[in-house]
């Protein structure tokens, strides 16, 4: 009788064991679908590449991008890059970058292209490129009153320019006239180079002719001028981590779209005056 008793409840005992088991067992399998659909489900809403199109520039690169009078960005390219989001069905997001560090914001993804006056010379094989849709001169910017009116006149001089940008690229490369200046330094940004330039604190900036421009109307015209020999010639272009060809094919569907329509035209008209574009 007893045996038959202790029989009993042994097997009770694994019925129970068996079925907290199996109970457990499933409690883990729904926990873990659930955690599977739920980082499933974070992963596609939280794909910001997807909802948003982020720019990176130089916000102290008018009439490029820069930072308006009103505090907003604003400029010709972010111009541009809203009306090829607003194509995409994506959000425009203005991302300023320091010039220096743009390949790391690009690789890292903090940025899905460059788009601020971006001179495609020597850096045809470092990013995926659209199409040019702009051509540029790098030239020399002088006071006025300096008495320089050449590259000859250069010589023993103080010039600057920007850090990693194109003018110092074709300085450094072009070593028979740098190696004439007294200095050849850079500078964060062209506003700061500007005022060092109306300061005396150097005798010549390297820079874009459309920058160059653009800056010495907004100070009323005068106190500078522009070299007539241009230091080298350029294409504008927007620049994609090599190798990112979906959305810089994307990119150039909707840039041709703007050409088609006249949204090119009419942009460019609203910064220069007149259609300065080259899209063909």
């Amino acid at each position: 009788m007893k045996k038959i008793y202790l029989l009993g409840v042994l097997a009770t005992i694994m019925l129970a064991g068996c079925s907290s088991a199996k109970t457990t067992e499933s409690s883990s399998a729904d926990t873990s679908a659930a955690e599977s659909k739920l980082t499933d489900e974070t992963s596609i809403a939280g794909t910001d590449a997807d909802i948003t199109f982020t720019v990176g520039f130089d916000q102290d690169f008018p009439p490029m991008g820069f930072v308006g009078d009103d505090g907003e960005f604003t400029g010709f390219d972010l111009d541009l890059a809203a009306d090829v989001a607003k194509r995409l069905g994506k959000e425009i997001k203005y991302q300023p970058i320091a010039w220096d560090a743009k390949d790391m914001e690009l690789t890292s993804g903090n940025i899905d292209c460059i788009w601020n006056g971006f001179s495609t010379k020597n850096r045809e094989d470092k990013y995926t490129w659209t199409k040019p849709y702009m051509k540029n001169d790098q030239v020399f910017v002088v006071r006025s009153d300096s008495g320089i009116n050449s590259f000859e006149d250069l010589a023993g001089k103080t010039v600057e320019v920007q850090i990693d940008s194109s003018a110092e690229a074709v300085l450094k490369e072009n070593t028979e006239l740098s190696s004439t200046f007294a200095k050849l330094q850079t500078v964060a940004d062209f506003n700061t180079g500007f005022m060092d330039l109306e300061m005396g604190g150097v005798d010549a900036l390297a820079m874009n002719s459309v920058v160059a421009n653009y800056q010495i109307t907004k100070r009323g015209g005068e106190g500078f001028k522009v070299l007539d020999k241009p230091l080298s010639s350029e294409e504008y272009a927007v620049g994609f981590k090599l190798g990112n060809t979906i959305l810089r094919d994307e990119v150039q569907t909707a840039l041709e779209e703007m050409k088609a329509d006249g949204t090119l035209k009419i942009i460019s008209e609203k910064w220069f005056g007149k259609d300065v574009t080259t899209l063909e």
